[in-house]
């Protein structure tokens, strides 16, 4: 890495097991930088106090600063109103928010539900419970030997019973880009509205929700730059005027009497009890940190270290990689398993060479058994990574068989 992200992001100077630590598990969160870290302890030294709830200086410039990280998120995303932003704790929660407000709401008996079987539980779980709530039909779209949801499953899976579709834009298992364009044509073509998981794309490619015509997306901070703890729900004003509150309590009313209540408008509607203020100015930072890298060029680092790697790795016999090859239908993301060694092994052994990667089911147990793995390991990249980085990856990945006594 640059001397700017060693001097940027000072939990990657350290040693782990007496080796530098080579951080290859990104697609699980990433680390932040110094502007970020500064931002929180500022706000939490000079403005903290609850928003929206007092007009002393503090209240007020706390509410600044959080109405200004929502419109630096929409303007990030390409969303045409800052009310159309709403602060979360994260994709999961997101997730959550739609299929009970939107999911509980509108579905109806023999509706149907459409996902990828590439999905993290978070796209995955609410829907199973909103399915078996309403009497609704969940419906699942395979994917083909890439990993890629081809486009017979999206004409034939997404049909005119179909009234929420709702897919990953890239796998957090194997890195894979839906076309989720023609998705978002097809669920709008039958009146379905199209929900995305941008968890794994916003921070590594532009993204325009308002261009995608997405009626909604999701994301989280922490895969970003960002603390953990704060996510952001897109949602078409239209729908987000339509659905109920999700969360009751404070700051999400307007009046209350005895036996009813009248609630707030967006976004604060959405955003019930005391925020993640912090959190939100955080991620404001973090965006605009990689506004200053640029996502042109942390594309062009990925692609560069993602295409070395996948050389490297398809160089080694005993290896299997999961998905495509193909770095134009991929993000930085690579699944693979190493020849009678169990992933957790695997990643034990790295561990003992300073490098950080993930092992396990990445929380997406039907697509493992789809792909007849129990388990697998992952790494990913992001902006700090580096070509030495993956050099030393696969020097140790090398010597996990025979440090286990199977050989070269």
């Amino acid at each position: 890495m640059s001397s700017n992200f060693l001097l940027d992001f000072p939990v990657l100077n350290q040693k782990v097991n007496g080796k530098r630590l080579v951080y290859l598990d990104n697609a699980a969160t990433t680390h932040k930088p110094l502007s970020v870290i500064k931002a929180v302890d500022e706000y939490y030294n000079l403005y903290n106090a609850n928003p929206h709830r007092g007009a002393y200086y503090l209240s007020v410039k706390s509410t600044e600063l959080y109405e200004q990280a929502r419109e630096v998120v929409r303007d990030f995303i390409g969303a045409k109103e800052a009310s159309e932003i709403i602060f979360t704790k994260g994709a999961t929660e997101s997730f959550n928010l739609i299929a009970y407000s939107y999911g509980m709401h509108f579905l109806k008996e023999g509706d149907e539900i459409v996902i990828s079987i590439a999905e993290h539980h978070s796209n995955l779980v609410p829907w199973q419970m909103v399915a078996k709530a309403k009497g609704a039909v969940l419906k699942y779209m395979y994917v083909n030997e890439e990993g890629i949801i081809p486009e017979e499953e999206i004409v034939n899976k997404i049909g005119e019973r179909t009234k929420i579709v709702s897919v990953t834009h890239v796998s957090n298992v194997l890195g894979t880009i839906n076309p989720i364009e023609a998705i978002i044509k097809r669920a709008h073509e039958v009146g379905a509205v199209a929900i995305i998981d941008g968890s794994q794309s916003i921070p590594h490619m532009k993204v325009n929700v308002s261009e995608l015509d997405a009626d909604f997306m999701v994301f989280s901070g922490h895969k970003m730059l960002a603390p953990m703890g704060i996510g952001v729900l897109y949602g078409k004003k239209k729908h987000l005027e339509a659905m109920p509150p999700f969360l009751y309590g404070g700051d999400m009313i307007e009046y209350v009497t005895e036996q009813d209540a009248e609630f707030a408008s967006l976004p604060q509607k959405f955003e019930g009890g005391t925020q993640n203020v912090a959190g939100a100015i955080g991620l404001s930072e973090a965006i605009n940190y990689i506004n200053k890298v640029g996502m042109n060029n942390i594309k062009a680092t990925e692609k560069a270290l993602t295409s070395y790697a996948l050389i490297k790795m398809s160089e080694i016999p005993y290896m299997t990689i999961y998905g495509t090859e193909d770095i134009n239908k991929k993000s930085s993301v690579i699944s693979f398993n190493i020849q009678e060694v169990h992933p957790h092994d695997v990643a034990s052994i790295l561990d003992a060479d300073g490098i950080s990667i993930r092992a396990g089911h990445h929380c997406a147990h039907p697509l493992m058994q789809f792909l007849g793995a129990n388990a697998t390991c992952r790494v990913s990249f992001y902006l700090y990574n580096t070509i030495q980085d993956v050099d030393i990856f696969i020097d140790s990945i090398k010597a996990v068989r025979k440090w286990l006594g199977y050989g070269s």
